[in-house]
């Protein structure tokens, strides 16, 4: 799309691409197959975890079910999450429904967060109400069979959702292959207790092992929700991001001084904006073909571009312009 007006009296050509709706459905379609797989795997370790857990005594185990009830609820809203990002722009949403993952991604964090909370919570009333005279026991030895069933499980399914999280540029489904390959740790810490309990008969252990899977929950849901609060906040681009579109101007002809350069994410894909200086001698034709060229060479060295919008200037102009006081220039890297 091209625009072409006059701002201040000066002409400016802004060019535009688009991810176009073959590209959403495609990412959706990848979303929701990585989700059905994610909602089935997490169902049957939900399943197998809390009733082993619940048969065998074992807190740790438990809370490690629960961890997975969380899964499959996270599972089920990528699933419904999918169909959002696929619709095409309105009225109502110039910009897409993509956002709708980010929002999806920081509530499963709160979720997360309170339901590790919750583990420390019981876990620590059973372990105080034990030391002051209630009777404990051992956990069975089952329950460490099931362990290593969850470890294997959750090892197939945090690859599988980083597999579909890269090749459809899923922030969710990346989050979510993150918080599976916390729980690989996590079982592998609920394992160990369930060893050390079997062979030191110390019952303790057990219940300390749960209070530290659900700070270990915690910690999870506090860096997934950081991560996605910078994309809400339209930060968290990085420097080599933005170095990366410098670069891109000055291997162009003609192109100069990169200045009030935005970059953001929408659902994994790049929103840029960017400001350019060119002779004033040139042709309106001339100037868009260097804001082309530009374009072109940006989305050579970022990769899953969404939207480019190339505002030309005369050389110069922008030193005058004092009143647009955003975006980045070199100088501030």
């Amino acid at each position: 799309m091209i625009e072409k007006m006059k701002k201040n009296g000066v002409s400016l050509t802004l060019h535009t691409v688009k991810k176009t709706p073959a590209d959403t459905t495609s990412q959706a379609d990848m979303i929701k197959t990585a989700s059905l797989i994610a909602l089935l795997g997490n169902s049957i370790l939900a399943v197998v975890k809390i009733g082993f857990g619940l048969h065998t005594g074992s807190l740790a185990l438990l809370g490690d079910g629960m961890d997975s009830s969380v899964d499959v609820l996270i599972a089920l809203l990528s699933f419904i999450v999918a169909g959002v990002i696929a619709r095409p722009a309105d009225a109502g949403h110039p910009w897409g429904h993509g956002r709708a993952e980010t929002v999806a991604t920081a509530l499963l964090s709160f979720s997360l967060f309170f339901a590790g909370a919750q583990l420390i919570l019981n876990s620590g009333s059973t372990l105080v109400s034990t030391i002051q005279g209630t009777s404990a026991q051992v956990p069975e030895a089952a329950a460490i069979g099931v362990s290593l069933f969850s470890i294997i499980g959750k090892s197939f399914l945090a690859w599988i959702l980083h597999w579909f999280g890269t090749k459809a540029q899923s922030a969710m489904l990346k989050a979510n292959g993150k918080n599976m390959s916390a729980d690989v740790v996590l079982s592998l810490g609920v394992l160990l207790g369930l060893v050390l309990s079997r062979i030191l008969g110390m019952w303790f252990i057990d219940s300390v092992s749960a209070i530290l899977v659900g700070f270990w929950i915690i910690k999870s849901a506090i860096v997934i929700f950081i991560e996605t609060n910078g994309e809400l906040m339209d930060g968290g681009s990085g420097k080599e991001s933005y170095q990366a579109v410098f670069e891109a101007v000055h291997s162009v002809k003609g192109a100069g001084n990169p200045h009030r350069t935005r970059m953001r994410r929408i659902a994994g894909y790049w929103d840029i904006d960017i400001d350019i200086e060119v002779d004033p001698r040139l042709t309106v034709r001339e100037a868009h073909k260097i804001a082309s060229t530009v374009e072109r060479a940006i989305k050579e060295r970022v990769e899953h571009v969404y939207d480019i919008m190339v505002h030309v200037e005369p050389i110069g102009d922008s030193q005058k312009d004092t009143l647009e006081g955003y975006g980045l220039c070199e100088q501030e890297l």
